[in-house]
């Protein structure tokens, strides 16, 4: 690892999480549609939590200290991250669609089976954007989990030119946290009948953060 490399990595280490803390605390922050959520969470039901890729920023800072089991890819990017949520209260778990590993999946499978709570991203780590991957229903019908979608908005969009376009919030801005209705998978399914709740999901997926997005434009 060269010097560069050592001081960028300690540099997030160092002010990744107090820096991305004020950054969130500044902001003045709507919460949209917790309540069916929060009354599957107290009646002990496992759930998995789905966000695109491109709506990843918020997370670390908004889901702190809830024990929820995030699976964070092993990329760059997700090791940014997992230095972020390290000592924030996750249970952190590394594995992606690109490098899976058999542990990750039976770590998740354990945690839902207990009635916990899982963070998929299921378009990550490199896309397609908003192309809904087949791990978190194969999960569902594992489990008995039920899937929740969440995403944000912002009142001053800042989108990165990267392949999710991932979107930032500016400092002392409006920013709305959703959660979209849970999405119940029926235990057992077989491969045509995932592929067509792949379909299904993704398709809620879309339009829901297509809804998250149009809020500030109400507001105008």
């Amino acid at each position: 690892m060269t010097f560069t490399e050592r001081l960028r990595w300690w540099l997030i280490d160092a002010l990744g999480k107090p820096i991305v803390w004020l950054w969130a605390k500044s902001t003045r922050m709507t919460v949209l549609g917790g309540d069916e959520y929060r009354k599957l969470r107290q009646a002990g039901i496992p759930v998995i939590l789905l966000m695109w890729h491109g709506k990843i920023f918020i997370v670390p800072y908004f889901f702190r200290r809830r024990n929820i089991m995030p699976l964070v890819s092993p990329s760059a990017d997700g090791e940014i991250a997992a230095r972020i949520m390290d000592g924030w209260g996750y249970k952190l778990l590394r594995g992606s669609g690109a490098h899976f590993m058999k542990s990750a999946w039976l770590e998740m499978g354990e945690e839902l089976e207990a009635g916990g709570e899982v963070i998929i991203v299921p378009d990550g780590p490199r896309g397609p954007d908003r192309k809904l991957k087949m791990g978190c229903i194969k999960l569902a019908t594992e489990t008995g989990a039920v899937l929740v979608p969440f995403s944000f908005s912002t009142s001053k969009k800042k989108n990165l030119r990267s392949w999710d376009r991932m979107l930032m919030f500016y400092p002392f801005s409006k920013v709305v946290a959703a959660y979209g209705r849970p999405i119940e998978i029926r235990r057992g399914l077989d491969a045509a009948e995932m592929e067509k709740e792949r379909q299904r999901v993704e398709r809620i997926m879309i339009e829901f953060d297509e809804e998250t997005d149009r809020f500030f434009d109400r507001k105008k």
